[in-house]
């Protein structure tokens, strides 16, 4: 541990690592979403957060309390308002490393890394998560979450494979950014994560990206011959595309292995990937049993 994370662990831990009736909870801006995550599963509420009414459309899980204000974008978060909360720490990935200096004169600065293609991004951000929670003194709560988290996914794996007899579909996962177009995710994407952990193989492979995704005509779904297809909601214009004569002659629609699967942030903190599981899982288990 360098200098700058040896001091922070003292200032913190004295501010609120083991709360008392005397010691305050730490007073944190958390300026990407990913920590804002992974600071509601430690139990430490932040102070600010950057676009945190687009976090409560779209991340919603855990849920952001109303007492977080909002300090602007996450490019471009608000220094005048962080410098006046009193803040005792700010956390930025590399997107913000740029203001590094300017966000010092505030409050101790803490930068997490960020997706990208060369590490794996599961992995990446459970060393986030672990570090945040050393960080906070609170490193006994986040490894027990985490194993709660695996025997979870666990236990969805297995009611897949009692639900369809032993033998899981292949699978891909999209979002439909238009009636002609869609996102597949791919390797390194959290969803595809979700589905390594619940032994379900990708039934359209794409490359290797930095958000784990790529978009491609709706047309190349027709090449998914044996597999289903989730698509993440929302989708306003879907009457458009699941009317057409080509939507209709895709393999997995008159095979019946295609399904909605509820709203669900993929580009999150560890934790996303139990609430993926949980939405395929649960998309999942609508399709027939058989094929």
């Amino acid at each position: 541990m360098n200098i700058v994370r040896r001091v922070l662990l003292t200032l913190i831990c004295l501010l609120g690592g083991q709360p008392t009736a005397q010691a305050a909870e730490p007073r944190i801006a958390a300026l990407s979403w990913e920590p804002v995550e992974h600071l509601l599963k430690l139990g430490v509420e932040p102070v600010a957060v950057a676009d945190a009414d687009d976090y409560r459309a779209w991340v919603v899980r855990p849920k952001l309390p109303t007492s977080a204000i909002d300090v602007g974008t996450r490019t471009e978060p608000n220094l005048e308002l962080l410098a006046q909360l009193n803040l005792d720490l700010i956390l930025i990935t590399p997107l913000l490393e740029d203001l590094r200096p300017k966000l010092e004169r505030i409050a101790p600065v803490v930068s997490f890394g960020d997706f990208t293609q060369e590490r794996d991004n599961l992995v990446m951000q459970r060393d986030n998560y672990l570090e945040l929670a050393h960080l906070l003194g609170r490193t006994a709560r986040a490894q027990a979450q985490l194993t709660a988290m695996e025997a979870h996914i666990a236990e969805m794996r297995g009611r897949l494979l009692a639900h369809f007899g032993g033998e899981l579909p292949a699978l891909s996962v999209v979002r439909f950014t238009s009636p002609t177009t869609v996102l597949v995710f791919g390797p390194n994407s959290m969803p595809q994560h979700a589905m390594q952990l619940l032994g379900l193989r990708p039934a359209h492979s794409v490359p290797v990206s930095r958000w784990g995704s790529v978009q491609l005509p709706v047309m190349v779904l027709g090449q998914i011959e044996d597999g289903a297809v989730l698509h993440i909601e929302p989708f306003p214009r879907q009457d458009r595309l699941f009317g057409s004569r080509l939507w209709q002659a895709m393999p997995f629609v008159r095979q019946q292995r295609f399904a909605d699967m509820r709203s669900t942030w993929t580009h999150g903190g560890v934790f996303c990937v139990e609430y993926l599981a949980e939405s395929i899982t649960e998309a999942l288990l609508s399709l027939p049993s058989s094929r």
